[in-house]
């Protein structure tokens, strides 16, 4: 495996965690080297990168990648780390820390060449790891479920439950909206608790359209699934929101990651709403309003909302 990315945006901690999970690491070893480095061991490699190796190229990169993946006996990955600017420039200024393009200069100007330089490593990377919004804990169990010794070869498949007014998850390849199921936010039994419950189950289960929106949901994603792996798709996230991104979303989230696994598919979930330090707020920290409430259950609104959002399900 070879971890690459912008400066700032965790490959080092991506390489730590995968040291953890029993990986061989090397930060920063000369490119011509590699293939050397992988018939050393019989462990699992991972590779770190960046601008800082020495003859570092993106095309050189490829290059090697392309060599690489002519080996019969080696299943190469190219993971790429990645955040937004700010977030990436107040990292350098909580460090202290000099940008390796920008030695004498800005850092955001060190920023800005970096990401225009790695960006066809970018777009031939077959998982983009975005950790803007990723404190390190939930970092390391990002990295955790994608590559655990035990997981089977093939396509790893991440079941990402959310809230929208929290913005889309940055990595999700597909988005299903979920707001116009029955929510349980207004029963005031059910307000606590999370789709992982039984009552919130049953009351999710109970809205008439959920048949027929589950039976088209799996019966979209059952026969896609195949066509990735024939393409070579190693990493797929499928997201699935609701409002508060703790009771439908989760419960949807739930049962579509058992029924992958029922199928035969390694797959995980990950409830952003309900991982530590996160919070039923709006973007950019404003307080949520009536537009982020969904239509109250039973209005023309949320019948209309419900019969658009079958309509475009496949």
């Amino acid at each position: 495996m070879l971890v690459t990315g912008l400066s700032g945006a965790g490959k080092a901690s991506i390489l730590r965690v995968l040291e953890d999970l029993g990986f061989e690491t090397v930060d920063n070893p000369p490119l011509h080297t590699l293939e050397e480095l992988v018939g050393d061991g019989d462990r699992p490699l991972a590779a770190g990168v960046d601008t800082r190796t020495r003859g570092f190229s993106p095309g050189t990169v490829l290059l090697a990648v392309e060599r690489l993946r002519l080996r019969p006996d080696l299943t190469v990955s190219l993971v790429y780390a990645t955040a937004e600017d700010a977030t990436l420039l107040r990292r350098y200024t909580e460090t202290r820390r000099r940008h390796p393009l920008a030695p004498n200069g800005r850092v955001q100007d060190g920023i800005a060449h970096e990401r225009a330089l790695m960006e066809p490593l970018r777009n031939a990377a077959d998982l983009v790891m975005d950790t803007t919004d990723l404190p390190s804990p939930e970092l390391r169990r990002l990295v955790e479920r994608r590559f655990r010794p035990d997981g089977a070869p093939g396509l790893s498949i991440l079941v990402q439950s959310f809230a929208f007014p929290r913005g889309l998850p940055r990595d999700a390849d597909l988005v299903f909206d979920l707001r116009f199921l029955r929510n349980p936010h207004y029963d005031p039994a059910l307000r606590p608790l999370t789709g992982r419950d039984a009552a919130v189950a049953a009351h999710v289960e109970a809205d008439p359209d959920f048949p027929a929106f589950w039976a088209r949901l799996t019966g979209f994603l059952d026969p896609l699934l195949p066509r990735y792996v024939a393409e070579g798709k190693k990493y797929l996230t499928v997201a699935l929101g609701c409002t508060g991104g703790r009771h439908r979303s989760v419960l949807a989230a739930e049962r579509l990651t058992a029924h992958l696994r029922r199928s035969g598919w390694q797959a995980d979930a990950n409830h952003r709403e309900l991982s530590p330090g996160t919070g039923d707020v709006a973007p950019s920290g404003r307080s949520a309003g009536p537009r982020d409430a969904p239509a109250p259950e039973g209005s023309p609104a949320a019948q209309q909302e419900g019969r658009e959002a079958l309509s475009r399900i496949p």
